[in-house]
C-alpha cells in the first residue's frame, strides 16, 4: 500500500498476541500510541498500557458490533485489535471485505499457526489449519488422514475435548493431541494427550489443538460407501454419486443446488471435494431435511450447506447457482426454473429412474444439448447357497454446461 494510502486509511488493524504490548513492532507502538479510539477483546485490551485513546471492548454478538463500527462516520482513523496476523482466520479480512483495502491499513504479527509450528518443530507449509471460531469441530472430519499434521483454531476452552471426541468416533483415537495454550506469551503451556486417553480439563480459552493424526487413509473423492449416510433408502448410491459428483465439478467458490436432497449425500460430497464451495439443499420432507442435517454434521461440512424447503417453490430463495444437481422431485417445471436461475457457464446434472423422467431428459438434451448417457450398475449378492449379479434400475443422466447466450 503507498504512502498516500496509508495516511488516509480509516480503519487500522493491529496484530497482538499473547506477548502483548513487548511482542509489538516500534511501528505498531506508534500506531497504538496516536489512536483516538481502540477496538478489541477484553483479552487484548488488557495487554495495552495506559494510552490516550478510549478502548471499547466488543459487545456479543461481535459481528453486529462490528458492522456498526464500520457504518460509522469517524473523523479519525478507527484503530482495531486483532489475534495474530489479522488475515490469517481474523477481522482483518472481514474488515477488508466489507469495506474495501484502500480503506484499511494492516500491521500484522506472527500468526498462532506459525507459533504452534515453531513450537512442534513442523512445517507450517505441509500443516493444514482448520478454524472453528465460526464452526462445530467435527469440520476437521473431512481433513482427517492418516499422517496428516492439523491445526485447530480453538473457539474456546471446551474445543479440546470436542475435538478428541470427534477424533475418536471417526477412527482416529490414536491420533496426539497437542494443545498449546498462550503461544508467545508468559502464560504459556502445553498439553499432549493420544486422543482416546483425553480427559476433559482446564484449559485457556486462547488455545491451538494440533493433531498427528493416526488412523485410515481417507480421500475427499466423492463416492463414500452407502452407510456413511442415514437415509431411507433415498439415496442416489455411492457408485452413481461418484459420477454425479464428478460431472457436477466442484471447485473454488462455486455454489451448488441440490434439488430433492434426500440424505443430502451428493451436497455432502461435493463440498467435501472442495472446502471453498458452499451448496444449498431442496427438501419437501422435514423428517428427510433433519436426518440431511445430521448427515451433512457428520461429515463436517453443516457449516457450508444451507436447508429450504420445496422446489421450485423456494428456489427464489436462494442465490443462484454455479451448479445444479436434481436428483428427486424432476419435472419439467422444476427444470425449467432451475435451468433459468443457473449462471452462464455453471452445469447442471439431472438423474433420471422412470421412464416419464427419462423422456424429459430426452426432451431437454434434444432441445439444448449437453450429454446424455445411461448407467445400468450390477452388484455380487447371495443367491441361495451361490452368488449371482444383482442389477440395479437403470439411470439416465443428463449432463449440459449453459452458455451465455441461452435463456
Amino acid at each position: 500500500m503507498t504512502a498516500a494510502a496509508t495516511d488516509t486509511s480509516e480503519f487500522v488493524v493491529v496484530g497482538i498476541g499473547a506477548d502483548g504490548w513487548a511482542g509489538l513492532t516500534d511501528r505498531a507502538r506508534d500506531e497504538l500510541r496516536s489512536a483516538t479510539v481502540v477496538y478489541g477483546s477484553t483479552r487484548q485490551l488488557e495487554l495495552l498500557p495506559d494510552l490516550d485513546a478510549t478502548t471499547v471492548a466488543w459487545h456479543s454478538p461481535m459481528s453486529e458490533h462490528l458492522q456498526q463500527v464500520l457504518s460509522a462516520t469517524s473523523h479519525s482513523p478507527v484503530h482495531v485489535l486483532a489475534s495474530g496476523d489479522p488475515m490469517f482466520h481474523g477481522v482483518g479480512s472481514t474488515i477488508v471485505n466489507a469495506v474495501g483495502r484502500n480503506r484499511v491499513r494492516v500491521l500484522p504479527t506472527v500468526s498462532s499457526a506459525s507459533l504452534a509450528c515453531a513450537e512442534l518443530g513442523w512445517d507450517l507449509s505441509r500443516t493444514q489449519v482448520i478454524s472453528t471460531l465460526r464452526d462445530d469441530a467435527d469440520v476437521v472430519v473431512p481433513a482427517l488422514t492418516d499422517g496428516r499434521r492439523i491445526l485447530v483454531l480453538s473457539r474456546g476452552s471446551q474445543t479440546p475435548a470436542a475435538i478428541a471426541e470427534v477424533l475418536v468416533r471417526n477412527g482416529f483415537g490414536w491420533s496426539t493431541m497437542t494443545i498449546l495454550e498462550q503461544l508467545g506469551g508468559p502464560q504459556e503451556r502445553t498439553v499432549e494427550s493420544v486422543a482416546r486417553s483425553y480427559r476433559p480439563q482446564p484449559h485457556d480459552a486462547l488455545n491451538i489443538v494440533a493433531i498427528d493424526c493416526v488412523g485410515p487413509s481417507t480421500t475427499r473423492l466423492p463416492g463414500l460407501p452407502d452407510d456413511a449416510y442415514e437415509h431411507d433408502g433415498q439415496l442416489t448410491k455411492s457408485a452413481v454419486r461418484a459420477l454425479t459428483v464428478a460431472a457436477l465439478a466442484p471447485g473454488g467458490r462455486a455454489i451448488l443446488w441440490d434439488i430433492g436432497s434426500g440424505s443430502g449425500s451428493v451436497a455432502i460430497e461435493w463440498l467435501r471435494a472442495d472446502s471453498d464451495g458452499t451448496a444449498i439443499a431442496f427438501e419437501r420432507d422435514q423428517v428427510r431435511a433433519a436426518r440431511l442435517g445430521r448427515n451433512a454434521v457428520r461429515h463436517g461440512v453443516a457449516g457450508a450447506l444451507t436447508l429450504l424447503g420445496a422446489a421450485p417453490e423456494s428456489l427464489r430463495r436462494a442465490p443462484d447457482p454455479d451448479a445444479i444437481f436434481i436428483g428427486g422431485g424432476l419435472d419439467d417445471e422444476v427444470l425449467t426454473a432451475s435451468w433459468h436461475a443457473l449462471l452462464p457457464g455453471g452445469r447442471l446434472v439431472a438423474n433420471a429412474v422412470t421412464v416419464e423422467t427419462q423422456s424429459l431428459l430426452v426432451d431437454w438434451h434434444r432441445r439444448v444439448g449437453g450429454t446424455l448417457r445411461r448407467f445400468s450398475i450390477e452388484t455380487v449378492e447371495p443367491l441361495g447357497s451361490m452368488t449371482t449379479w444383482r442389477p440395479a434400475l437403470p439411470i439416465v443422466q443428463w449432463v449440459v454446461t449453459r452458455t451465455d447466450d441461452e435463456s
